[in-house]
């Protein structure tokens, strides 16, 4: 059954092409629940198959991420917190605050790396009216590590769907322990500053 699905998201993206991985990387970087690895995954999987361009894949994969962040990021700037108050809880809402103002601008880029804060972190950078440029480099920096390794493992182990569960799980590990270095390095650097 698996090798069913995976067939079935193998044929997808390969007929929607590379306006399809932008398409489904914006939704998934915006706040509709998306998981990026059905897409990225196969994508890099056709690419290993010559069916797409290696450089496009990732480049549209982390423009869909980038465009679908900024989109969060001027919904939260132009209607404010009431407005996402429609569609989040305050719990939640303040969670990612909180976040935000613990970990700085730097969150737009770690929070890319999280599952769970990734499609959201976004929010409060825009309610924080972050600066553009910022805001555009950490999550381009952010979403191209998370976009980079999922597209390489639909590439190395496309062939070998159990492969990929079993070390998806072990870099989403690793992936958390890096953004917990960057985070560590940084605090470090600022109160160095000081």
């Amino acid at each position: 059954m698996l090798r069913e699905i995976v067939t079935f998201l193998v044929d997808t993206i390969g007929q929607m092409g590379y306006f399809g991985i932008f398409a489904l990387m914006f939704l998934e970087s915006s706040f509709f629940p998306f998981p990026s690895e059905v897409v990225m995954i196969p994508a890099g999987y056709l690419a290993y198959q010559d069916k797409m361009s290696l450089g496009l894949v990732l480049f549209f994969g982390i423009s869909g991420s980038l465009a679908g962040a900024w989109f969060n990021y001027l919904l939260a700037s132009k209607f404010g917190r009431k407005f996402l108050l429609k569609f989040m809880s305050s719990e939640k809402v303040q969670k990612l605050e909180l976040f935000f103002d613990h970990h700085g601008h730097i969150s737009t880029f770690t929070g890319r790396l999280i599952p769970g804060i990734r499609q959201y972190i976004s929010f409060p950078a825009g309610l924080a009216n972050m600066n553009a440029w910022k805001f555009s480099i950490y999550t381009i920096l952010g979403a191209g590590i998370w976009v980079t390794i999922l597209t390489m493992l639909g590439y190395f182990l496309g062939a070998n769907q159990e492969l990929i569960h079993k070390y998806l799980k072990e870099i989403t590990i690793v992936t958390t322990i890096l953004v917990i270095i960057i985070i560590a390095i940084y605090v470090k650097i600022k109160r160095d500053k000081k």
